[in-house]
């Protein structure tokens, strides 16, 4: 197909020499004539240039020393105009004989990477990365990760909790396609709910992140990415098990009816029957547990027309069954002769999104998304009772579109959520209903070279967090090539859900208080605090097969409001607003080491301050690890024609000294000892369908001695199963198989 490019140059009829030049570039597809946005327009052998605006237009300074003018855009012939007259009228036709044959650049897409053109600290994951260890869910999909700190959350549920900056995952905004996933009633939990098999790709932001993602993206943000139906294979099997009872299968199948229409159904289910307690405490070490996990996708694209949209449901039953080795539910429950826990979960949601690009002008586009979505849990802890059960729903509508031509480029959108929580704590009823409707803009500027910026704010109209400004702003400059400064501050803010997040204060016979300041949520203040960030990263070359990558970042989240978690005394659990400071600094160096498609080396080291002011004092957070260490070897062999390869993967965590409140066992001023885990994976892939992997996790079997305070009296108010600081089961074996048709 011929393409045209006219130039249509134009003056104000005023004297040649000292006005500037101004014009239009259009091109002509189709007999159809259409403005040329975003063409390059520059006097020859000069800097003084331009680019064209939304309707093609440019207005240009005279140069002293030429009248040669050149136009160039990427898909059209470059062209040089002799200017020697205010009224010229060229026309360019691209000369088919002068066009190149195809050529074609393959990169092997690194598992994980850090982009160099993005404004934002972003950190792309792809499926490719959660294969390197048994990441069965989302929770277990970041032990290759340095940007994400994984620990555990007590010593009776098994469950990770995840952490970045030194914070915790309440502060992140946890999304699933920009959709609020991880939230409320499913903090505790909701991360093993999600499959890593259902994964495409993660993206996690640090810092204040976007103000079209919402407001309460206070330490970061962990987007998840899932399968698409049109772009997923057939068929896809994975079976997993390990030596500490676990078993699991996810199978996809996808169909694709036409260009247009394609599903997928998916299916998880995973078990652990066996029952095990290698630490002699009488505690199952980890639960005996069973999930299925269901889940449609509808996808319908129309790429001619612009139209792309997605319609989900997922449904989810998880059960655990928690406590001493001999509990029986059937005959204990209630009774004082043997400790248990069961913790049932059932979830459904749904979601629809749709969005346009105009065909004609393709750097407008609009979305617009909606998810519902019921989570209900009903479980026991002994003699506590526990049972959340939340109703959300969540739109928001975004438009985008450029000012003046694409170097600048705005978003500017519309949402509101609606939370409906009913909670039974033992003999106290909470019922709660959360409100939101928000706006906001977000202005992007991108020279296309060495500069970047984007600035946004929201305003958000909370019926229990009242009316609130959210601004953020995010910097990036290359002052030369390969070398990165980035720059972010931002306000956030949220309402502590304190029951949910904090499900661990049931594993303990500590008295619950609440120290009241007359807020809307359980008496108190909602939290509030600025993130601002500094970035490096520079990329070298030591001859073209090797690539080194050094980066470092340094954070400071500082708290102007936040509801405090009050460890301190043994026989209690207090909940109050901060009076004082609060402070979490974060600083991280890391190397990436990249060799052909062979070989990458990943080394990090973390550094965290988080001091608290609490009623004893100011402290440093409790069962959180001031100085870290990370590494990870992967190596590959080359691909045959048959598609048999061998991958291996080798992954050190060091994991500092943490600070230890006072009870039973540890003294005031306590610290935990430092240690170390290596997990590893051997893969061997057969053929372009079916491979084979063996792994193990904490190799050399560290366990925390003692993990369960009070084990022997678990009705007794010293009983606490919250203080853990390191694995509780030991080692682990593991084998699977994916089978892809």
């Amino acid at each position: 197909m011929k393409k045209y490019i006219f130039v249509v140059c134009l003056s104000w009829g005023m004297v040649f020499s000292q006005d500037p030049l101004s014009g239009v570039v259009q091109y002509q597809e189709n007999n159809k004539t259409y403005p040329l946005i975003g063409a390059s327009v520059f006097w020859k052998n000069t800097t003084i240039g331009t680019v064209t605006d939304i309707e093609g237009a440019f207005r240009l300074e005279r140069a002293p020393d030429t009248n040669l003018l050149i136009i160039s855009y990427i898909g059209f012939k470059t062209d040089t105009l002799k200017i020697s007259t205010p009224f010229i009228s060229h026309q360019m036709i691209q000369n088919q004989e002068d066009e190149l044959d195809e050529v074609t650049l393959t990169q092997r897409r690194r598992a994980s990477q850090k982009s160099f053109i993005e404004t934002q600290n972003i950190l792309k994951v792809s499926s490719e990365e959660l294969l390197k260890a048994a990441c069965c869910n989302l929770s277990e999909s970041f032990e290759t990760n340095p940007a994400i700190d994984v620990n555990f959350a007590d010593a009776l549920a098994g469950t990770k909790q995840i952490m970045m900056l030194g914070l915790s995952s309440p502060y992140l905004l946890i999304s699933e396609e920009n959709i609020p996933m991880v939230r409320g009633a499913s903090q505790a939990y909701g991360l093993t709910f999600t499959p890593g098999t259902w994964v495409e790709s993660i993206q996690i932001s640090k810092g204040a992140g976007s103000v079209s993602n919402g407001f309460e993206s206070i330490a970061g943000q962990i987007n998840t990415e899932l399968k698409k139906p049109m772009t997923d294979i057939p068929f896809f099997l994975n079976l997993f098990a390990s030596d500490n009872g676990r078993y699991e299968m996810n199978t996809h199948f996808n169909n694709r009816f036409n260009d247009y229409w394609s599903t997928g159904y998916y299916i998880h289910r995973s078990k652990r029957t066996q029952k095990f307690d290698n630490n002699d405490d009488g505690f199952l070490d980890l639960p005996v547990s069973d999930q299925i996990n269901l889940m449609n996708r509808w996808q319908y694209t129309d790429i001619e027309k612009g139209w792309v949209s997605f319609l989900s449901w997922r449904y989810m039953n998880d059960k655990k069954l928690l406590g001493t080795l001999s509990y029986d539910p059937k005959k204990d429950m209630g009774l004082k002769n043997r400790w248990g826990s069961e913790i049932k979960t059932k979830r459904w949601d749904a979601s629809f999104k749709v969005g346009y690009v105009f065909p004609e002008i393709p750097y407008q586009s609009f979305g617009l998304q909606t998810a519902f979505s019921n989570h209900d849990q009903d479980s026991y802890y002994g003699f506590q009772t526990y049972d959340i059960n939340q109703q959300s729903f969540y739109t928001n509508l975004i438009f985008n579109s450029i000012i003046g031509n694409t170097l600048n480029k705005f978003k500017v959108g519309f949402n509101y959520s609606f939370d409906d929580y009913v909670e039974q704590v033992n003999d106290d009823r909470f019922n709660r209903m959360d409100q939101n409707m928000g706006g906001f803009f977000e202005f992007t500027h991108d020279n296309n070279d060495n500069f970047s910026w984007i600035a946004g704010f929201r305003v958000d109209f909370h019926n229990n967090l009242d009316t609130f400004f959210t601004p953020r702003l995010h910097l990036r400059y290359v002052p030369f090539e390969k070398f990165v400064i980035r720059l972010s501050a931002g306000s956030g803010r949220k309402a502590a859900n304190i029951f949910a997040e904090n499900q661990t204060l049931f594993m303990t016979n500590r008295i619950i208080k609440i120290q009241s300041t007359q807020g809307k949520i359980y008496g108190l203040n909602p939290e509030k605090a600025w993130n601002y960030g500094l970035g490096l990263s520079k990329s070298l070359y030591i001859g073209s097969p090797h690539q080194i990558t050094l980066s470092t970042d340094y954070y400071i989240t500082d708290f102007i409001d936040q509801v405090i978690v009050d460890w301190e005394n043994p026989h209690e659990i207090s909940f109050y607003n901060l009076e004082g400071k609060s402070t979490a600094k974060s600083f991280q160096v890391e190397v990436d080491y990249y060799y052909k498609n062979f070989l990458n080396f990943r080394a990090a080291y973390k550094n965290y301050d988080v001091q608290v002011d609490y009623k004893s004092g100011h402290m440093q957070k409790p069962l959180l690890a001031k100085n870290r260490f990370f590494a990870n070897l992967g190596m590959e062999s080359k691909t045959t024609l048959t598609g048999k390869q061998w991958r291996w993967d080798l992954t050190y965590h060091y994991v500092g000294a943490q600070r230890l409140v006072h009870n039973l066992v540890d003294r005031p001023k306590g610290f935990s000892p430092s240690y170390s885990l290596w997990n590893t994976q051997l893969t061997r892939v057969l053929s372009k369908k079916f491979e084979l992997y063996l792994g193990g996790e904490n190799v050399g079997n560290y366990r925390q001695r003692s993990a369960i305070i009070g084990a022997n009296d678990p009705f007794g108010a010293d009983f606490d199963a919250a203080q853990v600081y390191a694995p509780i089961f030991g080692g682990m074996v593991y084998f699977g198989l994916r089978l892809k048709i």
